[in-house]
């Protein structure tokens, strides 16, 4: 046993050296509170294993089976009622109450991130970007809108944000006939943040449907339609809707197009997705600025 012992005490140091010459230059001992939680963390557990390997090794050369077996066995075979070795069981409590230190005490509580560092510098360039930025006017708006377009918007809505043959809204013009229609017969209520009330379906039935639809998408031009005057209670009579209540209709204002890169938007033509937390406040104005200009100001 005693042989067994200094060749285990070997291994270890010689385990211990394997680590360090292979991992050193990541390590300073005594500076990084890490590096050195991770060392002892190595060579507690190249101890134990070690350790355990020894005591086993030697049971099964000296010692005996002994105790009092239970009733139940399978083809003769049983279980003694030992209890559990007691360095197994100390290991376990041991692990466990290294668990809750390390969660709720030690690292990553209160030691360095790299994720915490770039969420910091992250939130200290937004506030930069902001001050820069708190008074620029509508040409610098639409140049960064642009910027912003051709990177978050351009791949499903199209460089040229004519909607890529179908696959996304055409922001080069206000809205389309078919689009109208849909809203109708299915209400919209996906904007929860600007006009948390939505829009019911079926304002409008029958030739009403594709009346209104026909006038709202060619610029609410010409005569009002009659059906219009269920629509005006939330968008109001000159259909430029009402703050938190109803949307737009003749232009693509801030709000409408907060809304709907805060909560998405589903059409007749699919979903959009939500960019909430993708774009600063500035950003957003940009944007709208940007496809406002796209189609003469609407």
């Amino acid at each position: 046993m005693k042989s067994m012992v200094i060749g285990g005490i070997i291994l270890i140091v010689a385990l211990m050296a394997g680590t360090y010459f292979v991992a050193g230059d990541s390590f300073s001992l005594g500076e990084d509170y890490i590096n050195d939680l991770t060392m002892l963390a190595g060579l507690a557990i190249i101890s134990i294993s070690v350790a355990t390997v020894l005591k086993y090794v030697n049971q099964m050369k000296n010692d005996k089976a002994q105790g009092e077996l239970v009733e139940e066995n399978w083809d003769g075979i049983g279980e003694y009622t030992n209890p559990i070795p007691s360095g197994w069981g100390l290991i376990f409590i041991g692990s466990i109450i290294y668990m809750l230190w390390y969660f709720f005490v030690g690292y990553p509580t209160n030691q360095f991130s790299q994720i915490g560092q770039w969420n910091e510098e992250t939130l200290e360039f937004q506030a930069k970007f902001e001050e820069k930025n708190k008074n620029i006017d509508a040409t610098g708006l639409r140049a960064m809108g642009e910027s912003v377009f051709l990177v978050q918007c351009a791949p499903c809505h199209g460089v040229e944000a004519d909607g890529s043959n179908g696959k996304a809204h055409d922001l080069t013009k206000r809205i389309s006939k078919e689009q109208v229609a849909y809203i109708i017969n299915n209400g919209a209520n996906n904007m929860k943040t600007n006009y948390p009330a939505g829009m019911p379906a079926g304002m409008a039935s029958g030739a009403d449907v594709d009346t209104l639809a026909t006038w709202i998408a060619g610029g609410m031009k010409g005569e009002k339609p009659a059906a219009f005057a269920a629509c005006t209670s939330c968008h109001g009579e000159n259909g430029e809707g009402m703050p938190f209540v109803a949307p737009n209709l003749k232009a693509y204002d801030d709000d409408l197009v907060t809304g709907i890169l805060k909560d998405g938007k589903k059409a007749n033509i699919g979903a959009m997705p939500s960019f909430e937390g993708r774009l600063s406040e500035t950003q957003v104005k940009a944007v709208a600025e940007y496809i406002r200009s796209l189609n003469g100001g609407n």
